[in-house]
């Protein structure tokens, strides 16, 4: 029986997760499988890769395949190098101590690239967020700038206007006066 590590879908539409499982290799996609060794979403940024370790160097050490996403995501975690190592270590090349302590080193190496890139990812949302701020904070400046100029021309506008007003009712009030002082002098 030739067996897998592969991937089975599960998810809704456009929101895929999938399970990494150990199948036979004659089994359908999203069927039945041996054993279900850990999950993977695409869908964060960096993607979320779930796996239990032993297990999966255990049924590599064993002959099972890994389809070729499952192999990228297996050399990612370090098992493929693991692996290799391990294989080492039978042939005598070197000892396990040796091996250990590459394997050790490499993983350190690895999760600070991984944290690393999550930190970038946070600064650049953040210096983002900060440029859309300071351009909004921009446009409301220029607005409350152009409103003000607007009320100002308004009121300049509505000044001689007023003074035009005031100008014809004192016209009208001297008029009423003369008029009121002519008829008392007849």
């Amino acid at each position: 029986m030739a067996v897998k590590i592969r991937l089975a879908r599960r998810g809704r539409k456009r929101r895929a997760m999938y399970d990494v499982v150990i199948a036979d290799a004659r089994a359908p996609r999203d069927g039945r499988f041996i054993e279900k060794i850990g999950t993977y979403n695409p869908n964060t940024d960096p993607a979320t890769i779930d796996i239990n370790n032993d297990r999966a160097f255990n049924w590599l050490m064993n002959g099972a395949q890994p389809t070729d996403t499952v192999k990228a995501m297996l050399s990612y975690r370090g098992l493929m190098l693991k692996k290799h190592l391990q294989i080492g270590v039978i042939k005598g090349a070197l000892t396990q101590e040796e091996a250990d302590k590459k394997f050790e080193a490499w993983v350190a190496d690895k999760e600070s690239k991984i944290q690393g890139k999550a930190d970038q990812i946070a600064a650049d949302k953040a210096a983002e967020k900060k440029a859309r701020l300071e351009a909004e904070a921009k446009v409301s400046a220029a607005r409350a700038e152009a409103l003000a100029a607007k009320k100002a021309e308004a009121e300049a506008a509505a000044a001689p206007a007023e003074e035009a007003e005031e100008g014809a009712e004192e016209a009208t009030a001297e008029a009423e006066n003369t008029e009121a002082e002519g008829e008392t002098k007849e």
